[in-house]
């Protein structure tokens, strides 16, 4: 347990930024799922807009530092691969 005031407040404010990062990463990763699953389709026109949604997304995490910009980085080149080799 915490054993002061602003220690108290601390472990408050981690809870709080515990369940943000949790709620955003949730959201990222059901933007990738949206995405590979317009690939597996085999929808080349769906899989592109969803994955234009998706991008926005893996970014924000990036610049709230959430997620490393070089896993971002992977996600979106891997899906982007995956799209382009779509016919």
């Amino acid at each position: 347990m915490a054993n002061t005031k602003s220690a108290e407040k601390a472990a408050r404010q981690a809870e709080k930024h515990r369940a943000r990062n949790i709620a955003l990463r949730s959201r990222m990763r059901t933007a990738v799922r949206n995405v590979t699953a317009a690939i597996a389709g085999g929808n080349k026109p769906a899989a592109q807009a969803t994955y234009k949604e998706a991008v926005p997304v893996i970014d924000t995490l990036v610049n709230k530092q959430i997620i490393h910009r070089n896993k971002a980085a992977r996600h979106k080149s891997r899906l982007a691969a995956r799209i382009r080799a779509l016919p």
